[in-house]
C-alpha cells in the first residue's frame, strides 16, 4: 500500500501537477550554483564564463516558473467553493471563459454587465435614459454671454460686386423683354443684394433698350414704373438718368438717335412720377455735353406739347403685341387711309414695321381687300395690289398672313354682299389681277367662291329653269 502512495506521487510530479506551496517556495528557494551542477562538470571543466551563462539560463528558468504559478493561481481563485467556474463554461477545455459574455472575467464582480448595459460600442447608453438639455457652462472658452437665448438663423445674400452687376442684370432684362411681367423682374431684384448700386439696374435697362426696338423702350418705361416706389425711389431714377446723360457721347456711336430716345425716356418718367418734375431744372444752364443737350431739349419740348396728359402712353409708339386688337386694327385703317392717298409705299413698309405684330399682318391683307370692295373705281385696287406686292415682295407679309388674310374675306363674303352689291364680281377681278402679279397662289386663287347665278330659258319654253 505503501509502494502504490509512492507510486502515485511520483506519477502525480511527473505529470507537471504541482501544488501552489510548492511551487510558491521553489520560486522562492534560492539557487546554488553547486547543487545544480554535477561534480563532474565542476570538477575543472567548466570556465568562469561559461558558469556565469549557465547561472543566467537557470534564473531565467525560475522566472517562468514563477510567471506560470502566478496564472495558475488566478485560474484556482475564479473557481467557487462548490469548484464552478465563475462566468465561464465548466465543461470548456482548460477553463477557458466566454470571450462574447461581456461580464467580468477576474470574478471580482458581482457578475453583473459593465457600466449596468451602458458600455461598449455603438450603444448610445441604457435603456430607457433621457438625455437633458445641458446649460452652458462659463468656464468654455467658447462661452459668448451676448449670443446666449434663442438661436435665429438667416440667410446671408452677399452684396454684389459692381463689376459683376452688368452679368447678372443682363439677362434679367433680356427675359423681360421676352416675357414683360414686371413682377417677376421684382422677386428676381429682392434676390439679389444690389445695396448702394441698385440705380445702375435702371440706367442698364435703358441703355440696352435703347438698342432694342420700340416695344422694348415702352416695355423699360412700364418696368421702372413699377419698380419706382417698391424697389427704387425717385432719387435713384434721378440717379440712373444723370449716369446716362454723362454717358450719352459712348452710347451715340452704337445707336446714333439716342439722344432723341432718352429725351423721350425722361419726358415719360416725369409724366410717370419717375422722376421729379424740378429734374430738368437741375440742368438750365449746367449742361457742357452738346448731346446732353439734346436729350433735356426734347423733354422739355414733349412734356409742353403733352402737358395736359397725364401719361405719355404714345411716345414710343403703338407697336407690339401688348396693345389692344382694337388700336391695332385703327392704326392699320389709317395707314392704308394714308397711302391711298400718298401712294408712298416705304412710308407704308415702315409704320407696318413699327407696329411690331408680324403675327397680326394678317389683318392688314383683310383691311385692304375690304377698301378695294368698298371703293369706286380701279385707283384703289390697283394701288393695293402694288402695296401687297411690295410687302410680298420684302418678305414683310409671309404667305401663311396672305393666305389668311384672302380666306377671312371669302369666309365673310356674303355678309360683305348685304352691303356691297356687286362684291362677288369685284372679288374675282381682284383675285385674278392678284395672281397675275404673283401675290397669291393658284390654289388660293381657285378658292374664291362666286355666286351661282340661275339662267332662265326663251319665252315660248313657258319660264322653264334651264338645268
Amino acid at each position: 500500500m505503501a509502494t502504490e502512495v509512492d507510486t502515485w506521487s511520483s506519477a502525480a510530479q511527473a505529470d507537471g501537477m504541482f501544488s501552489f506551496d510548492d511551487n510558491l517556495a521553489e520560486a522562492n528557494r534560492p539557487y546554488s550554483v553547486d547543487e545544480d551542477l554535477n561534480e563532474s562538470e565542476v570538477n575543472g571543466n567548466w570556465t568562469p564564463q561559461e558558469k556565469a551563462l549557465h547561472e543566467a539560463r537557470l534564473k531565467a528558468k525560475a522566472k517562468r516558473r514563477l510567471r506560470k504559478s502566478s496564472s495558475r493561481n488566478s485560474t484556482s481563485e475564479s473557481f467557487s467553493e462548490s469548484g464552478d467556474l465563475v462566468g465561464g463554461d465548466p465543461h470548456s477545455p482548460k477553463g477557458k471563459v466566454n470571450t462574447n459574455d461581456r461580464k467580468s472575467r477576474t470574478g471580482k464582480g458581482r457578475g453583473l454587465p459593465k457600466k449596468g448595459g451602458a458600455g461598449g460600442k455603438g450603444v448610445w447608453g441604457a435603456a430607457g435614459m433621457v438625455y437633458e438639455d445641458e446649460e452652458p457652462d462659463v468656464r468654455d472658452p467658447n462661452y459668448d454671454e451676448s449670443s446666449q437665448g434663442d438661436t435665429i438663423y438667416a440667410t446671408v445674400v452677399p452684396e454684389v460686386d459692381e463689376r459683376e452687376l452688368e452679368k447678372m442684370v443682363n439677362p434679367i432684362v433680356q427675359e423681360y423683354f421676352e416675357h414683360g411681367d414686371t413682377k417677376e423682374v421684382q422677386m428676381l431684384l429682392k434676390g439679389l443684394n444690389l445695396g448702394p448700386h441698385k440705380y445702375e439696374f435702371s440706367s442698364l435697362a435703358v441703355s440696352l433698350s435703347l438698342e432694342g426696338k420700340a416695344s422694348h423702350r415702352e416695355l423699360t418705361s412700364r418696368l421702372l414704373s413699377d419698380l419706382t416706389g417698391k424697389l427704387l425711389s425717385q432719387s435713384d431714377m434721378a440717379r440712373a438718368f444723370d449716369k446716362i446723360l454723362k454717358e450719352l457721347p459712348d452710347l451715340i456711336l452704337d445707336t446714333p438717335e439716342a439722344p432723341q430716345m432718352l429725351g423721350q425716356f425722361i419726358a415719360r418718367a416725369i409724366a410717370d412720377h419717375i422722376l421729379p418734375m424740378s429734374f430738368l431744372d437741375c440742368y438750365k444752364g449746367k449742361v457742357d455735353c452738346e448731346h446732353a443737350r439734346v436729350a433735356l431739349d426734347r423733354a422739355a419740348v414733349l412734356l409742353t406739347m403733352k402737358r395736359e396728359m397725364v401719361r405719355l402712353d404714345n411716345v414710343w409708339g403703338v407697336g407690339g403685341g401688348l396693345r389692344p386688337v382694337k388700336h391695332l386694327i385703327k392704326e392699320m385703317n389709317l395707314l392704308l387711309k394714308e397711302y391711298l392717298i400718298s401712294g408712298d409705299v416705304m412710308e407704308a413698309e415702315r409704320c407696318l414695321r413699327d407696329l411690331e405684330v408680324p403675327h397680326f399682318h394678317h389683318e392688314l391683307v383683310y383691311e385692304t381687300i375690304v377698301m378695294v370692295l368698298e371703293s369706286k373705281g380701279d385707283t384703289a385696287s390697283h394701288m393695293m395690289i402694288k402695296l401687297l406686292k411690295s410687302f410680298w415682295k420684302t418678305g414683310l407679309i409671309t404667305v401663311d398672313q396672305m393666305n389668311r388674310g384672302f380666306q377671312r374675306v371669302y369666309e365673310e363674303l356674303p355678309e360683305i354682299n348685304l352691303d356691297v352689291p356687286h362684291a362677288h364680281s369685284i372679288m374675282e377681278t381682284f383675285v385674278d389681277l392678284c395672281y397675275q402679279e404673283s401675290v397669291i397662289t393658284k390654289q388660293l386663287r381657285d378658292a374664291c367662291p362666286s355666286r351661282g347665278r340661275k339662267r332662265f330659258v326663251s319665252e315660248g319654253d313657258g319660264g322653264v329653269i334651264k338645268t
